[in-house]
């Protein structure tokens, strides 16, 4: 499996579930329903001049102008854009650009909506999507955890051997311990995870008080 067909089944299974729970399922997400979570993927992806709001604090409220109208469209047709992808001009339409770009985006967003029903459950994922995750956590978690207050050591515990990441060097340390779903998850600044969490009092604590992700 490539990073883009993990990426691409992110984004058909995010799209069912978005038809099935409505335009007004919680999301994990604050403030946001489900019609606001697919709106956002929707400008992300083929609004450039609202994306940038995203990251760019000044730009917020055109961004945020741009999704209430881009959430009040008709329910399956919005969905219908999150499900068929970015449009041919998009940045995201570049061959490569997708996997590198969504196979996080989607994954986590998948699971702000799944783990704000009621009764949710940790998904068993492909071994293969699961190895995807890793290797990309891998590469990307000294920069996700990169204001941690404390050390922040990964262990990987759905293999037969423990697979390791130092995400932050630091003393103290805290040690997260789970799936890989549940490591990216928390890499992403999401409580609702199913992890062990090793350290003392203290560390815990400023681990928990630290702001992470992108």
């Amino acid at each position: 499996m490539t990073a883009a067909q993990g990426a691409h089944t992110e984004r058909l299974d995010l799209a069912a579930l978005l038809l099935a729970l409505g335009p007004n399922a919680p999301t994990l997400c604050a403030g946001w329903n489900a019609a606001n979570l697919a709106a956002h993927l929707v400008i992300r992806e083929s609004r450039p001049d609202a994306a940038l709001g995203i990251l760019v604090g000044p730009l917020a409220g055109w961004t945020q102008h741009v999704q209430d109208a881009t959430a009040n469209l008709p329910y399956a047709e919005l969905v219908d854009k999150v499900r068929s992808g970015p449009p041919t001009l998009s940045f995201f339409a570049i061959p490569g650009v997708d996997g590198l770009a969504n196979l996080f985006e989607y994954f986590v967003h998948h699971e702000d909506l799944r783990r704000a029903q009621a009764n949710w459950q940790p998904r068993e994922l492909n071994q293969g999507f699961a190895d995807l995750l890793w290797g990309r956590l891998a590469k990307s978690s000294r920069l996700l955890f990169r204001k941690a207050q404390v050390g922040v050591v990964l262990e990987r515990t759905d293999r037969t051997a423990t697979t390791r990441i130092v995400a932050h060097r630091g003393n103290p340390a805290v040690t997260l311990r789970g799936s890989v779903g549940e490591l990216v998850l928390r890499s992403y600044g999401r409580t609702e995870v199913v992890l062990e969490v090793d350290g003392s009092a203290e560390a815990v604590a400023a681990f928990n008080n630290s702001p992470l992700g992108f």
